[in-house]
């Protein structure tokens, strides 16, 4: 594998339309389900190669990008050859003018079995220099021995009169594209030439890489095409690159988090936040949905609205409006029927919606992505924190007398000598803080969130 850090990201503009599909609709989605669907499509991600550097400063692997084309290549010698085949008529124009052909009588040719190139005789002055000419430029990564092997002998006249003829024409470049024209002779005086004019304007080096399109995937070196399946093989196991990268783009679009049993991370618009019925002046409407749904678990708001709204039968009804699923969205991932119940259009429904609206967003009330309802839940009381000890120079007599004193009291309403309630006193796992969302005890979601 080369040497490079690879990273995926989600798209900006995928997670632009996930955030407002969450603000629009209010509901709590398991941020690990939205991170398998957006590995789901290479549109939805884009990959970042970064170079890396030695202990010693010097660079492990180096990236270049060609100008012309966005190709993409871990050598600047393979940059410069596949320039100079793919875009070879941009900077030089190639002259045929007639030379002298070889003297004297050829029987056989070298012909490459490879590409069918015709070296010409093995005694030829120039067929060596042809010979490694034509390996380095086509063939470099198969050994010179092994592709010295595959070249053969031919004996056919055709093919010797082929030769002859070749060497009766010579090619000069013309280069183009430059203050002052000037020819060149041979290849070598090309690429040379094109180091010196052009390559500082039409190969890169970068030491970041960034690669959205998916078509450009499929042209990248074969070693980083290897890098990038290993890394979206991991990811698709454990996404979590994907989404430690979603939790800060959701951060900046003021969204929250949440855990549910303390171990499903959700997103949503409000983190939950307990309302305490008894101290909180509250109106009727909303007190009878608070009591409706710690009454009834997993509820939906089809059945808070069957129940608190009941509409006869008789009444026309209408579905309920629900906010358009984000653009990209399938239709598997728009709310269940469940979810969007078909109440009349009466005021009772409409301030029953209004209310449990507003529960939603202010974090009372958790409306999971399966259209399940759920009430956020009071947080556990602080433990009492241990008396401070007694001074050195108290008398012991003294302590025992406090002791026997106050033996007649329950032992549940002290504290334990390391500060901790007694046994049959029950405690939510841990202490809510303003920085730490209460653990939640409602069922996680079992429908998929909404996608890119």
């Amino acid at each position: 594998m080369p040497e490079l850090r690879l990273e995926l990201y989600p798209d900006e503009a995928g997670v632009d339309s996930l955030a407002r599909q969450i603000k629009l609709t209010g509901r709590a989605y398991p941020i690990f389900e939205i991170a398998h669907l957006i590995l789901r499509k290479p549109e939805r991600y884009q990959l970042v190669f970064q170079t890396l550097k030695k202990p010693g400063g010097e660079l492990a692997q180096g990236l270049w990008t060609c100008n012309l084309d966005e190709s993409v290549w871990m050598a600047e010698a393979d940059a410069v050859r596949h320039v100079l085949a793919k875009h070879f008529d941009t900077f030089y124009q190639t002259e045929k003018i007639a030379a002298e052909a070889p003297k004297g009588t050829y029987t056989f040719v070298a012909q490459c079995g490879i590409s069918g190139v015709i070296l010409g005789p093995p005694n030829y002055h120039d067929y060596q220099n042809k010979l490694h000419k034509l390996h380095q430029e086509r063939f470099a990564r198969m050994p010179f021995d092994v592709f010295k092997s595959r070249v053969k002998i031919v004996r056919d006249e055709a093919v010797v009169k082929q030769w002859v003829e070749e060497q009766s024409w010579k090619l000069e470049f013309n280069c183009l594209n430059v203050p002052e024209p000037r020819k060149l002779t041979s290849r070598d005086e090309v690429e040379q030439h094109f180091r010196e004019v052009h390559l500082a304007n039409i190969i890169q080096p970068v030491d970041k890489l960034v690669v959205s399109n998916p078509r450009l995937r499929e042209l990248l070196p074969g070693p980083m095409q290897a890098l990038a399946r290993r890394t979206l093989d991991e990811q698709r196991r454990f996404p979590i690159q994907v989404v430690h990268s979603l939790s800060q783009q959701f951060s900046k679009r003021s969204l929250q988090f949440f855990k549910v049993n303390k171990s499903v991370t959700h997103v949503c618009i409000a983190r939950p936040h307990f309302l305490d019925l008894e101290a909180s002046p509250v109106s009727e409407g909303v007190r009878k949905i608070v009591e409706f749904i710690n009454a009834h678990p997993k509820c939906t708001r089809k059945h808070l609205i069957e129940a608190l709204a009941p509409v006869s039968t008789a009444t026309p009804a209408r579905e309920e409006s629900a906010p358009a699923p984000a653009e990209g969205t399938p239709a598997a991932d728009t709310p269940s029927p469940e979810a969007a119940a078909a109440p009349p259009a009466n005021p009772v429904v409409e301030a029953l919606i209004r209310d449990l609206r507003w529960l939603v967003y202010e974090g009372h009330v958790i409306e999971f992505a399966s259209g399940e309802l759920d009430t956020a839940k009071k947080p556990a009381p602080k433990p009492p924190k241990p008396e401070p000890a007694k001074a050195a120079g108290a008398a012991p007599a003294e302590a025992k007398g406090a002791a026997a004193k106050e033996g007649e009291v329950a032992s549940a309403t002290v504290p334990t000598a390391e500060g901790t309630p007694p046994a049959d006193h029950t405690a939510d796992p841990a202490p809510s803080s303003p920085d730490v969302p209460p653990a939640e005890t409602a069922v996680p979601s079992q429908e998929p969130p909404p996608v890119v």
